[in-house]
């Protein structure tokens, strides 16, 4: 919209961007960066009657994207390629994505190639979480040059810090977006997760990746050894054969929460036992008692 009203020929003020647009005098500021991002020419006039006009012989080439724009149309095209497309349609989506790819700017283009050589599906996309793009992008650049990156975190205790992080790629996994690496402060291989990024910034210096590195089944590994708030042991008892005695099936699990427990233990329409912990007997026989009153109660 910006780009269309400069297109309009003259010197645009601050104040009359604003108001066509419906935003504050600094967003149309931080527009015109992006515009100059996008190698737009767009001119800053000083003085009373100055404000922003686009350079002389500028035409809209046929199709411009913002970082969010392009990135979505180019993540779009590569989940495309996950999904078991057949060939025609996958031949159909690559081409469509080096068109779109031809016609970025020279700067958007390198960075988007570096979001796609940094990214990694650990399974077939479904509904994603939307990732900021600038931390994607960010981050992206980081993985690709091996530069050291600073991030602000918030935890799953609602805990923010400042974490310094060698970053191996970026992962997406079931329906979220992940960064693999090391936490230097830590000396530790973490995943963090993209929505509880608030900012990412690249530092100073190098580092090297380990030798045979797979960031998505890092993420993985890292999924399975997991620190969780509670260790859950159950005995489940297994179909009986007519004439043969039943036998039990041990199950370990780790969880976060245990109040999704009590209800599939409730559907398994088989006898089971709770080991540990405690407090997930006391939970399943608290849902057996408000199944046995609802059952009970009469209207």
């Amino acid at each position: 919209m910006l780009l269309e009203l400069l297109q309009s020929g003259g010197t645009r003020t601050v104040a009359e961007l604003a108001d066509r647009l419906g935003v504050e005098g600094r967003t149309v500021r931080r527009y015109v960066d992006q515009l100059v991002d996008l190698d737009v020419p767009v001119e800053s006039v000083r003085g009373r009657y100055g404000g922003y006009r686009l350079g002389p012989g500028y035409r809209l080439p046929p199709l411009m994207l913002s970082d969010d724009e392009a990135l979505a149309v180019l993540l779009g095209l590569v989940a495309g390629r996950r999904v078991g497309l057949m060939t025609a349609e996958r031949t159909a989506n690559e081409t469509a994505a080096a068109k779109i790819r031809r016609v970025l700017p020279k700067h958007l283009a390198e960075r988007l190639d570096t979001l796609l050589e940094a990214l990694a599906f650990t399974d077939q996309p479904g509904e994603f979480d939307s990732p900021d793009a600038g931390v994607l992008l960010a981050i992206a650049d980081a993985v690709r040059h091996r530069r050291p990156l600073s991030i602000r975190y918030t935890d799953r205790d609602g805990q923010s810090s400042e974490r310094t992080l060698h970053a191996y790629g970026i992962v997406a996994h079931s329906g979220r977006w992940y960064v693999t690496g090391q936490d230097v402060r830590l000396g530790e291989d973490r995943a963090f997760r993209f929505d509880r990024i608030a900012d990412a910034r690249t530092l100073p210096g190098s580092f090297e990746t380990p030798a045979g590195l797979d960031p998505a089944q890092r993420v993985l590994s890292g999924f399975a050894t997991a620190d969780y708030e509670h260790e859950v042991v159950l005995r489940i008892a297994t179909l009986q054969e007519p004439g043969q005695p039943g036998g039990w099936w041990r199950v370990e699990l780790r969880a976060q929460r245990l109040d999704w427990l009590p209800p599939v233990l409730a559907a398994l329409d088989r006898p089971f036992v709770v080991e540990r912990p405690g407090e997930l007997r006391d939970l399943v026989i608290a849902l057996a008692d408000r199944l046995a009153a609802s059952a009970r109660r009469q209207i």
